[in-house]
């Protein structure tokens, strides 16, 4: 009797291909957006969008984002040479020289005098700091919720207050909102995604990073909040 051949050894089974994932440009902004719609959707920013607000409380507005930018852009110094931060740092997103033009020609040449963060833009400001001090990786996502949000939303409150107060297109009052060295603001924000696609670091810090995005957001609220609060409609 012929021995009985062996039974076939079953083929292996392939693993199921890994879905990939998400560029990290869409995992960070899907994940703040919820915090991103509650700032935009401030009463304060409805009201200004709405026209519905005077020409001092956009100067008031303009003078707290000069606080908060000057803590951003007085870390690029120091930032720089980093192997997180240093790539975002493109000179022609700075805006405190323009945020500074555009307070001159809103409140002359003394500006300054007397001029004073509300305590919410302090804490803003205080937190970029330590974030740029401390964690490059941080700073990124608060270099990312601002600037990028200059190049798309910022310009519809340039076309509202042009619109509103008068202020020449593209002129003094509403410098702050044009980029004049960015000539492709689109191909730019695809290069800016690009960077945070390929951030330097591993998933945990990347969830951080994150938390941090949706940090950077309700500190921009409170100060929309506090805005709202000294600037109320009349009923």
């Amino acid at each position: 009797m012929e021995p009985s051949s062996p039974a076939p050894h079953p083929s292996p089974v392939a693993p199921a291909p890994r879905a990939p994932s998400a560029p990290f440009s869409t995992v960070i902004r899907t994940a703040s957006h919820a915090q991103h719609t509650e700032a935009e959707n401030s009463s304060f920013m409805s009201d200004l969008l709405g026209g519905r607000l005077g020409v001092t409380a956009y100067r008031r507005y303009t003078e707290q984002l000069w606080f908060v930018y000057r803590a951003l852009e007085n870390a690029t110094g120091v930032l720089a040479g980093d192997p997180v931060a240093g790539p975002f740092l493109r000179p022609e997103l700075a805006r405190t020289p323009e945020l500074e033009r555009d307070l001159a020609h809103l409140g002359g040449p003394d500006w300054r005098t007397g001029l004073r963060p509300l305590p919410a833009t302090a804490a803003y400001a205080a937190r970029i700091t330590e974030c740029a001090r401390t964690w490059p990786a941080g700073y990124v996502a608060h270099h990312y919720t601002r600037y990028l949000g200059d190049l798309s939303g910022g310009q519809l409150i340039r076309g509202t207050a042009e619109k509103t107060w008068g202020f020449a297109r593209k002129g003094d009052g509403v410098r702050f909102y044009v980029f004049e060295d960015i000539a492709n603001p689109a191909a730019f924000k695809r290069s800016y995604r690009a960077l945070l696609d390929a951030l330097p670091v591993d998933e945990v810090e990347k969830q951080r990073v994150v938390e941090e995005c949706r940090r950077a957001f309700r500190l921009n609220s409170a100060v929309f909040q506090a805005l709202g609060e000294e600037f109320p409609l009349s009923a």
